[in-house]
């Protein structure tokens, strides 16, 4: 397998895939490693994460390059995925061992009651490329403290830091069997899907997470898949200051190359600021710089996929050809690489494939609303339900239009971001199940009912 830097197109590394027969022999492995792990106290694991938590800040100068390498997002923003990382390891080192502690109900009567949590055994972790260390945290890292044994499979957009974490782990005291790399494309998924495993945790596109799901409902283990989204920002026109709020509209657009499952994917700006926000937007775009991912200036690296640059390119084409205004951008940068200007579209609807498909790059559409009621509607009509936000001085006015929207998230006045101590998690075609916050920790166990007489 050909490990290509999307910025150079230069072939980085040939790694060896796994068979059939080495996911069968690792899958073995795990299954007998793990009930010595889930032996050894949960204390005793969050040392071995804590450790782990130690060694991605003591080599961050070499993980942050390897993940721009392959993946292409600037420098500084692989830097900050790996401080965003720890901050989330951190938040399971703190929080683990309360949650996955046994709870008495009932202490008094003929009759005592408790909850123990055990772990699941042995899951399938089957990563994404877009932030391997944020994405792949949320769930080895609970799955390993709660006493499972991992496989875990990253994308094969992102192999090198899948080996360098697999690597750190080991280091840290997590044993070799109890989290096992699996390295490969979709065929490797595809084998895991044939195991007698004890869960599946995915985090991808749609079409993916629904096929697997399908495959796994007849083993009656649990499914979290992580999905996508085409995640809408509201604008109203009670809004004062413009700049700042198309500046961090710009930011949910074009963070991590757009390539994020809550980047901000539609625009919603009521009429009577729509003329100053679409200029202001125009304005900040055409500042952007686009090149080198590890020159310091530079804002938007290449997409990791030219699959996607094409994807992307004939978004932009069908919506122009349907009535939109190209206002900036939206072309293929000429150059090596798979870059691509940022897209800046106006007149646009959801006739458009720009504002339904999950566009998953550097462009947005920007569409003018009358009212809060229209911009639900509008807002509401997607198949995805991530996340949603809304810009607006006054709370109580955006928390009506928040509470009308059916999404796992709902921001006022920021955008694109995840935190440790919320459920992270989607509806409709954007996930099933939960990661992140006390319910993320417990999605790695299984309740045990107690009743003790005598």
């Amino acid at each position: 397998m050909k490990i290509i830097n999307p910025a150079t197109e230069e072939i980085i590394e040939d790694i060896t895939e796994d068979t059939l027969e080495t996911v069968k022999a690792k899958y073995a492995a795990a299954k007998k490693a793990q009930s010595a792990w889930a032996a050894v106290t949960v204390e005793e694991r969050i040392a071995c994460i804590a450790r782990f938590y130690d060694l991605l800040d003591g080599e961050k100068e070499v993980l942050a390059s390897a993940l721009t390498s392959e993946m292409g997002k600037p420098l500084q923003q692989s830097y900050n995925e790996l401080n965003g990382a720890r901050s989330r390891i951190r938040f399971f080192i703190d929080q683990s061992a309360h949650y996955l502690k046994e709870e008495w109900t009932v202490l008094e009567g003929a009759t005592r009651e408790k909850i123990v949590y055990e772990p699941l055994g042995v899951i399938a972790n089957i990563s994404a490329w877009n932030y391997p260390y944020l994405v792949g945290v949320n769930v080895f890292i609970p799955a390993l403290i709660g006493g499972n044994a991992v496989l875990y499979k990253p994308s094969e957009f992102a192999t090198l830091t899948g080996r360098h974490i697999q690597r750190l782990l080991h280091k840290a005291g997590v044993p070799a069997d109890v989290f096992q790399l699996i390295v490969g494309k979709g065929a490797a998924g595809e084998w895991l899907l044939e195991l007698p495993l004890d869960g599946y945790f995915f985090t991808g596109s749609y079409k993916t997470g629904r096929s697997i799901a399908e495959k796994a409902a007849s083993k009656l283990v649990p499914v979290q898949l992580e999905l996508g989204g085409k995640d809408p920002l509201y604008v109203m026109d009670d809004v004062a200051d413009i700049e700042k709020v198309a500046a961090a509209a710009l930011e949910g657009v074009v963070y991590n190359n757009g390539q994020s499952c809550c980047a901000v994917e539609r625009i919603y700006v009521q009429e009577g600021v729509y003329d100053r926000f679409v200029a202001a937007y125009e304005k900040q775009a055409r500042a952007l710089v686009v090149g080198d991912p590890t020159e310091a200036r530079t804002e938007i690296g290449p997409l990791s996929r030219p699959a996607q640059l094409d994807f992307l390119l004939e978004q932009v084409s069908d919506a122009v050809a349907k009535g939109a205004e190209l206002l900036y951008g939206g072309k293929k940068l000429q150059r090596k690489g798979y870059y691509i200007e940022p897209a800046v579209l106006t007149n646009v609807n959801h006739s458009m494939r720009l504002m339904r498909e999950e566009s998953f790059g550097p462009v947005v559409g920007i569409q003018r609303v009358k009212n809060d009621e229209e911009a639900i509607a509008l807002m509401a009509d997607t198949e995805y339900g991530l996340t949603a936000a809304v810009y607006s001085d006054n709370y109580d006015r955006a928390e009506k239009v928040m509470r009308q929207l059916n999404t796992g998230t709902v921001y006022w006045n920021c955008c694109d971001r995840v935190s440790a101590t919320l459920p992270w998690s989607g509806r409709k075609h954007s996930g099933l199940g939960i990661t992140l916050s006390y319910q993320g920790i417990r999605a790695f166990v299984q309740p045990k009912a107690y009743h003790i007489r005598g």
